[in-house]
C-alpha cells in the first residue's frame, strides 16, 4: 500500500513544477483531486510541534507572528533502519539537505524569493521531501497558522487573506483536515475547529488533535465540551482535566467520524536545549502510559500513532479514489488534446523551421480543397451540375429560329452571292448561316467557365475555413486565400480563352461530309429550268433551312443534312467538348498547381516576411504553452498509475 501513497506522491511533486497548485483558473487542475491531509491551526496551536514530532526532525522555521507564509507539501518517506536521513526541496532536485537547520534556513529563504520580505502570504507551495528510517510513508500539506491580528509589515487583509487560503484548500473534497486545537485553550474559539466546521460539518473528513495536554493547570477556566454548542459551564482545570478531556479522547464529547488523538509537545524549554526528538517522544510516550486518566487510551494517542493513523488512513482514501482520478486524467488529457489540436503547433524559431510550418500548413490546405474536388467532402457535385443542367439548358434557350428566319436566310443568301449569285447551293451563303448561329454558343460556353470558377472559389474559401492550422496565423491565411484566388483567376483566363477557341473552330471550318450530301432539285423531283431568281423564293430558302424529314430543332443527325441540322449536330459536339476544356484549364490546374505561384514567391521572402505571415494573438500562444504544460502533467500522471500494481 506505501507505493500508493508514493505515487501520490509524484503527481503532487509534477503539479507544483508544471504550475497547478490548486488555484482557479482556466486550466483543469489536477491537484484538487488528489487526497492530501491539510494540516490546519492556529498560531501558538502546537501545530509545528506536531509536524516536527511526526517527522522525528526539528526543521520548521519558528518565531513570533506568521512564520509559516506559504503551503509546505511535506513527503515522508520510509526508508532502511540505519539508512541516513536526509531532505530534498523539489525546487533544488539535485541537493541533498542532512543539516536539518538547513532545511528551515531553506524554507525560510524559499520563502522570502515568493513572496518577498514583505511578510506577505503565497497559495504556490514548497515541496520538502525527507528521508528517514524514523518516519512513515505519509504526505502532510501545512499551511499557514489562522490568526486574528495583522502583524507589522502585513496588510490589514492579511487576516482574512490567510483563512480564505485555508478554506481553498480543505473545502475541496478530497482534502482530510487535521485540525490541531490546544487542550489547554477554550474549544469553542478553536480557530481549526471553527473552520473545520464551516467546510465539513458532519465530521466526515475531519482528524481532530488535542496539544499540549500536559500544560492544562489547575485553577484554568475552561468549557464542558460535552455540551459543546448549546450552553456552557465553567470549572476548573482540575476537574476537565481528568473528565472533559478524556470524554473528548474517547469520543464522548465533539464527536468526529475519527477519534480525536492527544499529543505532548516539547516545551519551550526543551526546544531552547535541543531536546532531542526521539528522547521527546519516549516522553511521550511515558506521559500517556503513566497518567491515570489517559493510562486505558495510550495506545492510541502521542505523534508516533498519529502518524500510523494517518499513513493508514491516507492509504485507504488514496486506494478509494484511484479509479475516479484515472477516469479524471484520462477524460482531460483526451479534453486537453482536443484544445491543442484546434490551437494548433507552435511556431518555429528559424526561418527554415517556419519556411517548413508555411509549407506544411499550405499543403494540408491544398489537401482539403482537392478533398472537395474528389468528393470527399462535398462541394464538387456542383461542378457537375453545371456540365449536366446549367450548361444544356443554357444551349437549349439559344434560339436558332431567330437566326434562320425566312427574313434573316434571304438576306445572308443573297449577301453571299453578291453580285453572281450561285449556281447549285449557296455555300457561301451556308457558311455565313451556320457561322451567325454557332457564334452564338460562346455566350453559354462562356457562362460555363464563369460558373465554374465561381464554384472554385468557394472550396477556396470552405478549404481556408476548414483548415484549423489557418486560423491561427490570420496574416498567412489572407495571403493563402488571395494567392488561390489569383491562381483561379488565370485558370478562369486560360480556360476562357481555350473554350471560346472550341467555338470558334467550328466557325472556322465546317464539316465537309456533311454537305456533301445536300439534296438537288432533280433528286428531288424539282424542276431544274426554274429561274435562277426562283431560288430565292420561300419554298427554296426553306429548304435551306430543314427538310422534310427534320421534325423539330433538337441535336439529331437526320437524313436530309440542312443548317439547322448541322447547326444542332455542332451545339451537341461542343456540349460534350466545352466540360472537358473547363476540367482541363480549370479544375485539373486547381488541383496540380493552386499555389505554385506563392511557393515561388515564398521562398524569395526574408525571415522576418515570413514571421510576419506567422504572426498570431499572443492569448493564443499562452494557452498553448499552457495547455502543453498541463498535458505534461496528465500524461506523466497517467504514467504514473499506469506503472503502479495497487491491490483492490
Amino acid at each position: 500500500m506505501d507505493n500508493l501513497i508514493s505515487l501520490v506522491n509524484k503527481i503532487q511533486r509534477a503539479c507544483t513544477a508544471l504550475g497547478d497548485h490548486g488555484e482557479a483558473s482556466a486550466l483543469p487542475t489536477l491537484w484538487e483531486s488528489l487526497p492530501s491531509i491539510a494540516v490546519v491551526g492556529g498560531q501558538s496551536s502546537g501545530k509545528s510541534s506536531v509536524l516536527e514530532s511526526v517527522v522525528g526532525k526539528d526543521f520548521l522555521p519558528r518565531g513570533s507572528g506568521i512564520v509559516t507564509r506559504r503551503p509546505l507539501v511535506l513527503q515522508l518517506h520510509k526508508i532502511d533502519e540505519g539508512s541516513r536521513e536526509y531532505a530534498e526541496f523539489l525546487h533544488l532536485p539535485r541537493k541533498r539537505f542532512t543539516d536539518f537547520a538547513a532545511v528551515r534556513r531553506e524554507i525560510q529563504d524559499e520563502t522570502d524569493r515568493e513572496t518577498g520580505r514583505s511578510k506577505q502570504i503565497s497559495s504556490v507551495p514548497i515541496h520538502l521531501s525527507i528521508y528517514s528510517p524514523n518516519v512513515v510513508n505519509l504526505t502532510l500539506i501545512d499551511l499557514p497558522g489562522l490568526t486574528k491580528v495583522a502583524v507589522e509589515g502585513q496588510p490589514d487583509s492579511i487576516v482574512q487573506d490567510i483563512e480564505n487560503m485555508v478554506r481553498a484548500f480543505i473545502e475541496k473534497p478530497n482534502c482530510i483536515i487535521l485540525a490541531i486545537s490546544p487542550a489547554n485553550q477554550d474549544l469553542a474559539t478553536s480557530d481549526a475547529i471553527k473552520i473545520s466546521r464551516e467546510v465539513d460539518p458532519t465530521g466526515e473528513r475531519t482528524l481532530g488533535v488535542l496539544t499540549k495536554i500536559d500544560l492544562m493547570d489547575k485553577g484554568t477556566d475552561a468549557v464542558d465540551i460535552d455540551k459543546f454548542g448549546n450552553s456552557w459551564s465553567h470549572f476548573t482545570w482540575g476537574f476537565i482535566k481528568g473528565i472533559v478531556v478524556e470524554k473528548m479522547l474517547e469520543g464522548k464529547s465533539y464527536r468526529l467520524k475519527f477519534p480525536w488523538v492527544g499529543v505532548v509537545n516539547r516545551s519551550q524549554a526543551d526546544i531552547n536545549k535541543n531536546v532531542d526528538m526521539i528522547a521527546a517522544r519516549r516522553r511521550e510516550r511515558e506521559y500517556f502510559a503513566s497518567t491515570p486518566e489517559y493510562k486505558h487510551l495510550a495506545p492510541r494517542m502521542g505523534s508516533e500513532y498519529l502518524a500510523k493513523m494517518l499513513s493508514k488512513h491516507l492509504e485507504g482514501v488514496i486506494k478509494s479514489k484511484i479509479p475516479g482520478i484515472q477516469s479524471l486524467i484520462n477524460k482531460t488529457i483526451a479534453e486537453l488534446e482536443s484544445e491543442l489540436s484546434r490551437l494548433g503547433k507552435p511556431i518555429a524559431a528559424d526561418a527554415g523551421g517556419k519556411m517548413y510550418s508555411i509549407m506544411e500548413i499550405c499543403r494540408l490546405f491544398d489537401q482539403i480543397y482537392k478533398e472537395h474536388l474528389d468528393g470527399i467532402r462535398p462541394g464538387g457535385d456542383k461542378i457537375y451540375n453545371v456540365f449536366d443542367n446549367q450548361l444544356p439548358a443554357a444551349l437549349k434557350r439559344l434560339q436558332f429560329d431567330k437566326q434562320l428566319s425566312m427574313e434573316n436566310i434571304r438576306k445572308l443568301i443573297t449577301e453571299a452571292d453578291g453580285y453572281q449569285p450561285h449556281l447549285i447551293a449557296p455555300e457561301q451563303g451556308y457558311r455565313r448561316l451556320i457561322e451567325s448561329s454557332v457564334v452564338t454558343i460562346r455566350g453559354p460556353a462562356e457562362a460555363a467557365v464563369d460558373a465554374v470558377h465561381g464554384l472554385l472559389k468557394d472550396l477556396v474559401h470552405k478549404a481556408i475555413s476548414e483548415t484549423i492550422e489557418l486560423k491561427q496565423y490570420p496574416a498567412l491565411r489572407v495571403e493563402v486565400s488571395n494567392a488561390a484566388i489569383e491562381s483561379l483567376e488565370r485558370m478562369k483566363d486560360t480556360s476562357k480563352k481555350a473554350t471560346l477557341q472550341l467555338v470558334d473552330m467550328e466557325c472556322s471550318y465546317l464539316t465537309v461530309d456533311f454537305f456533301r450530301k445536300l439534296p438537288q432539285d432533280a433528286d428531288k423531283g424539282g424542276n431544274p429550268t426554274h429561274s435562277i431568281f426562283d431560288r430565292y423564293n420561300d419554298s427554296y430558302l426553306r429548304r435551306i433551312v430543314t427538310t422534310t424529314d427534320l421534325k423539330s430543332s433538337r441535336c439529331n443527325m437526320q437524313t436530309g443534312s440542312t443548317v439547322l441540322s448541322y447547326v444542332n449536330m455542332v451545339c451537341a459536339s461542343l456540349r460534350n467538348s466545352i466540360p472537358k476544356s473547363i476540367v482541363y484549364c480549370q479544375v485539373r490546374e486547381a488541383k496540380r498547381s493552386l499555389l505554385d505561384h506563392f511557393f515561388t514567391d515564398l521562398g524569395k521572402l526574408e525571415q522576418k516576411q515570413l514571421s510576419s505571415l506567422l504572426n498570431e494573438d499572443p492569448a493564443v500562444m499562452e494557452r498553448r504553452a499552457a495547455l502543453a504544460k498541463r498535458l505534461e502533467l496528465y500524461r506523466s500522471a497517467q504514467a504514473e498509475i499506469d506503472a503502479v500494481a495497487w491491490s483492490k
